[in-house]
């Protein structure tokens, strides 16, 4: 199929099979298709100029689905928003949609309110479509028509907004379907990441067009999980972190998993051996993407088994780019790491030489396995020396007493900058003269912090990307409940 709409509505018209459980309501693939084509004529009733994105406050969930389909249809795009964001966070990319409405589930009618009266839109509620319409207008969209909006995490600025349009979406889902299986003609897939990120909505939009059945998820909990198991769930998206408190509860068996996809962190070795422990056979696939490009590189179950045997190292690598997909590293240094430039089909927002410019610094191995090194403006330069933070986490993180660990540069006046690090204890800290000398003797001189301290948790964005930029406003805030390790 040239499109996603096209080959959504191929997999679902006149079908009786569940495509989304909603709770205790089971959406067919047909009753699916007549949601949306009422969702059409309910979006044309709102008035809105050609080509006005749908800015919305949403969960996944079978409206959810329709809008997609039908925002697509009728050139209005759907531009899920995080429910999570304050008022004053909202009103930059409702601005930037040039949102005359602004669309709320029920329970976001506060924030949405407020936002939309901030910025002169309309809150709109979006009602149960009961059905009616035609699935040929739903699969009607052209290639280069936008699909969907999403919006970048915004860690260092302004969430940027990242169109999706029908042949990347298409292409995306061929790329997706390979690699994690979803067009198993049986499969139920479930996610704990949410609809306005990529690896929640990106990975839903893959299943809807594979056929498979798409389990509605509004939060992340044990309870959750443990109820997969009578919705027959094969496929899951999970974090490393959702995890390992499923390990911790001994759940994350109670679900008979075919395919367990992970993405955001890498996987501890005896994390790993753990959940092939509990579910022998299952497929880990570990995808690296970003919103402007997804998938760029995967690590299959075939390195993983490899990790297992002998190779843990891959581990701390993202894998080798997905099929398709070509890879260099731009201007690298003496170690090898430079700024990853990918170039695909399946990937929005290249630049005008074809090349999107992902941000992230990496390497690649002889045998084509990327291991990133941070962001582009995550490298410090200490004395002229380069640092990534990434690399100096990764020895942190293998002491027993570390939990996590977030490594950021602040200012110097000597060396223009140095290095502080912010550590998450599994145990009790040793002092840090110890933490020093540790890390010294696995990373040189230059690359070991001047700064220790010890904290509760460390900032994430909702998508679970560290927040470095925090990192220094905590060392520069005396006032910050953090502790110096002495």
């Amino acid at each position: 199929m040239d499109t996603w709409s096209a080959a959504v509505v191929a997999a679902h018209r006149g079908s009786e099979r569940p495509a989304v459980i909603d709770g205790e309501r089971t959406v067919t693939g047909a009753r699916l298709l007549d949601a949306a084509g009422a969702a059409v004529r309910w979006i044309e009733a709102l008035g809105l100029p050609p080509g006005a994105p749908l800015p919305a406050l949403v969960t996944t969930n079978a409206e959810t689905f329709a809008l997609l389909l039908a925002g697509a249809a009728t050139g209005h795009p759907l531009a899920p928003l995080g429910p999570k964001l304050t008022v004053p966070e909202l009103v930059a990319p409702l601005r930037d949609l040039g949102g005359q409405v602004f669309l709320h589930e029920p329970a976001f009618a506060g924030t949405a309110g407020a936002a939309a009266r901030a910025t002169r839109a309309r809150a709109v509620p979006v009602p149960v479509f009961a059905g009616g319409g035609e699935p040929d207008r739903l699969a009607a969209p052209g290639p280069e028509s936008v699909g969907v909006y999403l919006h970048t995490g915004g860690t260092t600025g302004a969430p940027k907004r990242v169109p999706l349009t029908q042949q990347v979406l298409a292409r995306r889902s061929a790329v997706l379907s390979g690699l994690a299986r979803f067009d198993e003609p049986d499969a139920v897939f479930a996610t704990g990441s949410p609809v306005h990120h990529i690896g929640g909505l990106g990975n839903v939009l893959v299943a809807l067009s594979a056929g498979a059945t798409v389990v509605a998820t509004r939060s992340f909990g044990v309870g959750w999980w443990r109820g997969l198991k009578a919705l027959g769930v094969t496929h899951a998206l999970l974090v490393p972190s959702m995890i390992e408190m499923l390990l911790a509860d001994g759940a994350l068996d109670a679900v008979g998993l075919r395919t367990l996809v992970y993405g955001a962190s890498p996987i501890d070795p005896g994390t790993l051996r753990r959940v092939l422990e509990v579910l022998p056979g299952v497929r880990m696939v570990n995808l690296f993407g970003q919103t402007e490009g997804s998938p760029i590189t995967c690590l299959t179950p075939s390195d993983h088994l490899r990790a297992l045997n002998g190779r843990p190292d891959l581990l701390r690598s993202v894998g080798r780019p997905v099929p398709g997909l070509d890879l260099r590293v731009a201007d690298p240094d003496e170690t090898g790491a430079g700024e990853l430039l990918v170039r695909a089909g399946h990937l929005s927002l290249p630049g005008p030489d074809g090349w999107l410019r992902t941000g992230d610094l990496g390497r690649v191995d002889d045998e084509g396995y990327v291991y990133l090194a941070g962001r582009t403006n995550d490298r410090i330069v200490r004395g002229g020396e380069n640092v990534y933070p990434l690399e100096v986490e990764h020895v942190l993180q293998s002491h027993p007493s570390i939990a996590s660990a977030g490594v950021v540069g602040v200012p110097d006046r000597r060396l223009g900058q140095t290095i502080a690090a912010f550590l998450v204890p599994s145990g009790e800290l040793p002092p840090a003269a110890e933490l020093h000398a540790f890390t010294r003797a696995r990373l040189a001189g230059f690359k070991v912090p001047a700064f220790w301290y010890e904290v509760p948790a460390l900032p994430h964005t909702g998508a679970g990307k560290l927040l470095r930029r925090q990192l220094g406003v905590w060392h520069a805030d005396p006032a910050h409940a953090k502790k110096p390790i002495i």
